[in-house]
């Protein structure tokens, strides 16, 4: 229990400002939004997309309905196979049906990779812009 006597889930909650840097991609987790920001760097492979899967769902203020604004912009390679955008949808994506999903993209390849993953996740409610403000506007409505 912490101090307070508050579960320690309610002393986490406090340090929800907190951000996770991996090799290919930061991502910060702001529970009182409910929201997870994360920006992927020049280069972005499936395994890297899985490997932010898996520390998001570990990550102790996660929720699956939470929304998340992915940013693209500084993706100069996006290597995926079609196989591998199947699996990522199906299988690694970590958020419900529910939440809000905003990808920010600058490029056709950055937009193509987006637009792949709305078109295979069709029941989520999932929007492409070309601003990080456009994208937090529309998370916020």
């Amino acid at each position: 229990m912490a101090q307070s006597g508050l579960p320690n889930r309610e002393k986490i909650q406090l340090t929800s400002r907190d951000r996770f840097s991996g090799g290919a991609f930061r991502f910060h987790v702001d529970i009182e939004r409910q929201l997870v920001t994360v920006n992927f760097g020049t280069r972005v492979t499936a395994g890297e997309i899985g490997e932010y899967g898996q520390k998001l769902r570990d990550h102790p203020l996660f929720e699956p309905t939470f929304s998340e604004i992915a940013d693209l912009r500084e993706a100069e390679e996006i290597e995926l196979q079609a196989d591998e955008f199947l699996k990522l949808a199906d299988e690694v994506d970590p958020f419900s049906p529910q939440a809000k999903r905003a990808f920010v993209a600058r490029t056709a390849t950055q937009n193509h990779a987006a637009r792949m993953h709305k078109i295979l996740r069709a029941q989520r409610n999932i929007e492409i812009f070309l601003t990080l403000e456009d994208a937090e506007r529309w998370i916020g409505s």
